[in-house]
């Protein structure tokens, strides 16, 4: 179900309002995300929900026919940042500008990337999921750098880093979910290397899984400089949205196979787990 379905539309709302509206979306569907999202200071905090919410409503419209095109949501981004936006999300995303220098092209860009999923279903080299991880997950980093502030430009790829991580993670846990809207995320060349012919419970695909599972994992660690690259009140956030999405890669080793049948998530006590030890071992992994 869409974020537009669940969520009734707030009429004419006030920043508050708007704000929590995303708000609502953030904490719904970004379980992940908003266990660190929390520890961010107030002002920051919302405007991350703001830009989360963006991002969602973008999404829904590809996967959950939310009642809006891709033209027309970017058609409200330009609103937004002309400073006459007409939708709770950017509502609150036009107030967070006032704060933040977050830039446009990189909504324009994850646009970009929900247009792409609309035409594109398989990848045929890593190379070319890079590419589309620039647009859906790179884009997401220079967002959220804009708004969390950073020591030095090194951020930005440590940054961009951490978005490859995040995004892989999500393409190896959402085997299964993907493949019933037809689409394949893990390269044609991985498929052919593992003998993978069809995405079914086997050896081929416990190994493939595994190999996805490990190069997840070496862009957390590649990302690991970017928590003493950050301002100091946001570094506790980010650690926790990597460490939460680390350890459902390290679940998901345990059983492979589960990203075939349904989507690995964190229980409360599991991500209250996650706090308290990255608290004691500040990593990703």
């Amino acid at each position: 179900m869409s974020a537009a379905d669940a969520l009734p539309l707030p009429a004419a709302p006030t920043i508050d309002e708007a704000y929590a509206f995303c708000r609502k979306i953030a904490h719904r569907y970004g379980a992940n995300f908003s266990v660190g999202f929390r520890f961010l200071p107030r002002r920051k905090r919302r405007a991350v929900y703001a830009a989360y919410a963006f991002c969602r409503w973008a999404d829904d419209i590809v996967d959950e026919g939310a009642p809006i095109t891709l033209d027309q949501w970017q058609a409200e981004l330009d609103r937004c940042y002309a400073g006459t936006p007409s939708h709770p999300i950017t509502i609150a995303l036009a107030d967070a500008l006032h704060f933040f220098a977050i830039p446009k092209r990189a909504f324009v860009a994850l646009i970009d990337g929900c247009r792409q999923d609309m035409v594109k279903n398989r990848y045929e080299t890593f190379a070319e999921l890079l590419q589309y991880c620039e647009l859906v997950a790179w884009s997401i980093s220079d967002i959220s750098l804009a708004i969390f502030g950073h020591q030095t430009p090194a951020a930005i790829e440590y940054g961009r880093n951490l978005a490859t991580a995040l995004q892989l993670t999500n393409v190896t846990r959402d085997i299964g979910d993907d493949l019933q809207r037809d689409r394949i995320y893990i390269p044609r060349e991985e498929l052919r290397r593992f003998g993978v012919t069809e995405l079914v419970p086997s050896d081929a695909v416990r190994l493939l899984i595994e190999f996805e599972i490990d190069r997840a994992e070496s862009y957390f660690r590649a990302a690991e400089p970017l928590l003493h690259e950050l301002s100091f009140d946001a570094r506790f956030a980010v650690l926790l949205m990597g460490g939460v999405y680390a350890t459902v890669l390290r679940r998901l080793r345990r059983n492979p196979l589960v990203a075939l049948r349904k989507r690995l998530a964190l229980s409360t006590p599991e991500k209250i787990g996650v706090v308290l030890l990255r608290l004691i071992r500040p990593r990703f992994v």
